[in-house]
């Protein structure tokens, strides 16, 4: 089965439908069944999304793309430097 890569709105979205199902009396296997993912990944979205609005979990999704283009950033110029101390060290 290939994985698909859900955006955070379909996740949350995913997520009410669960509650519905349970809240009807579903099992949460059938449930996860009904929206086509497995429990574990059900378990692992209610841990990540459970309680966030959709417009929450996209801002919550970009903050982390910024935060990981800035650690990139922070650790390319870092590496920058030591090799700009090396380079100097040689020279005196």
């Amino acid at each position: 089965m290939p994985s698909k890569k859900h955006k955070p709105e379909e996740i949350i979205g995913k997520l009410r439908e669960v509650e519905i199902m349970l809240a009807q009396g579903a099992s949460t296997a059938e449930a996860c069944r009904r929206i086509a993912v497995s429990e574990q990944t059900y378990y692992r979205w209610r841990k990540e999304y459970g309680g966030l609005k959709t417009d929450q979990a996209r801002r919550m999704k970009d903050l982390e793309k910024e935060n990981q283009r800035l650690r990139r950033a922070i650790s390319d110029l870092t590496l920058d430097k030591l090799i700009l101390q090396e380079a100097a060290k040689g020279n005196f």
